[in-house]
């Protein structure tokens, strides 16, 4: 039996580090090996009961013999130093970070270059078949429909439109024959709907974990396509897939989670 993979994973006090924690806990395939939050990093060995951390032991460095991938949940500016890290150690990264700047996804690509990189806004496997239906409807009913994206998020979440939002808003961009306006909300006499817009909206409050609709709305029909999380456990899941995966691919890149699909179908 092979030795099971050594996971750095950031972000370990988080609601989904929190959650990859306890999976990690019970996959014989992969082990945390160094868990890191705001507070410092500390061994796994360090979490006591009730989700509480105790006994905090401070750890070295990264370095390339001490673990075999990375899986980061952080903030933009500590996964970027994460990705430096990775790319020293030449190891790979899952990133789950969101709320990246343009000149910031640049860095990310570029290093994409030296190693493998897992990037993806949400890493549930029911929102990567979302993804493809968006797709699949985009270039079907794109330039007859009015779009228009709506997400819903607990009222602890700090960036809006959802990372998961923006992506579907890509991905509906790049079916669509001309350059779509975006309408980020609307509010006031905006005026009727005009051709070609595609419109983006942020719902906040409550504990709901993530919801994602597009709709497509032509005359006399509409479709719908809605993923509703219930639980952070199929995010956490998909995360740990990605980290397999991702440490099996011997070349650099920069991979999403229609890689992962698209290998499932195989």
């Amino acid at each position: 039996m092979a030795d099971p993979l050594r996971a750095v994973l950031t972000g370990a006090q988080g609601r989904m580090g929190s959650a990859i924690l306890g999976l990690l806990g019970e996959d014989d395939a992969i082990k945390p090996v160094q868990l890191i939050d705001r507070v410092g990093s500390f061994e796994p060995g360090a979490m006591m009961d009730a989700g509480r951390w105790d006994a905090v032991q401070l750890r070295d460095d990264l370095t390339r013999d001490s673990f075999d991938v990375l899986i980061d949940f952080s903030a933009p500016e500590a996964s970027l130093q994460f990705l430096e890290a990775c790319a020293a150690a030449q190891k790979p990264m899952v990133i789950g970070t969101t709320g990246f700047t343009n000149e910031q996804r640049a860095v990310i690509a570029a290093k994409a270059l030296e190693i493998p990189i897992m990037q993806a806004s949400n890493y549930s496997l029911g929102v990567a078949l979302l993804t493809r239906l968006v797709s699949l409807a985009s270039a079907t009913l794109g330039d007859q429909a009015d779009i228009e994206i709506l997400e819903m998020h607990h009222r602890r979440k700090v960036d809006a439109p959802s990372g998961t939002a923006l992506s579907l808003l890509e991905v509906v961009r790049a079916e669509l024959s001309q350059e779509p306006t975006v309408a980020d909300g609307r509010s006031g006499m905006v005026g009727p709907r005009s051709k070609g817009e595609v419109g983006i909206h942020a719902l906040r409050g409550g504990d709901v974990v993530g919801e994602h609709s597009v709709i497509f709305a032509l005359e006399g029909e509409r479709v719908e396509l809605t993923h509703r999380a219930s639980t952070r456990t199929n995010f956490a899941q998909g995360a740990v897939a990605a980290a397999k995966w991702l440490s099996a691919q011997s070349s650099a890149g920069l991979y999403g989670m229609e890689h992962l699909i698209a290998n499932r179908e195989t």
